[in-house]
């Protein structure tokens, strides 16, 4: 008994060690939560950059898809037939009369035969099913079941 009040006695004259101790734990507490607030808010940071960046990337596709739109119909414009024919003329070309137009025979040379694709009276090609996908399951099982009886009974 001796021995359990000098432990009390000890312990209320070094009260300071638990109180140390218990402000040990509360920030110890506070390090953890504050280094879990900072992981949270680096998440969430680089994620917002990474979505302001794709924003940023997709208007700039837009803006260069204008742009490409917009070129695209200024070479429409410049070489449509109103303004080629003025500059043809400028340079000295005129349209083609079939009287001074030269063939050039190039012997051993056959040219390609066109393609008729319409031919009076042809009727479309007649598709081939194979059988297989024009059975149905219910006759597929019972064939199956036919020749299963055929073959237990030595029938061919």
């Amino acid at each position: 008994m001796n021995n359990i009040s000098q432990f009390v006695l000890k312990y209320r004259q070094a009260s300071w060690r638990v109180q140390l101790q218990w402000l040990a734990l509360f920030v110890l507490g506070l390090v953890a939560i504050a280094l879990v607030a900072f992981g949270y808010l680096n998440i969430s940071t680089r994620t917002t950059r990474a979505g302001r960046e794709i924003q940023t990337l997709k208007d700039n596709i837009l803006i260069e898809q204008r742009e490409n739109a917009d070129l695209e119909t200024q070479l429409a414009l410049q070489i449509s037939s109103q303004k080629m024919a003025p500059r043809a003329w400028a340079l000295g070309f005129q349209p083609a009369d079939p009287a001074s137009i030269t063939y050039v025979v190039v012997p051993g040379y056959t040219p390609r035969k066109g393609i008729d694709m319409s031919v009076a009276g042809a009727q479309p090609a007649a598709q081939v099913i194979p059988p297989e996908y024009t059975q149905s399951l219910f006759d597929w099982f019972a064939e199956k079941i036919q020749s299963t009886a055929s073959v237990s009974e030595g029938l061919p």
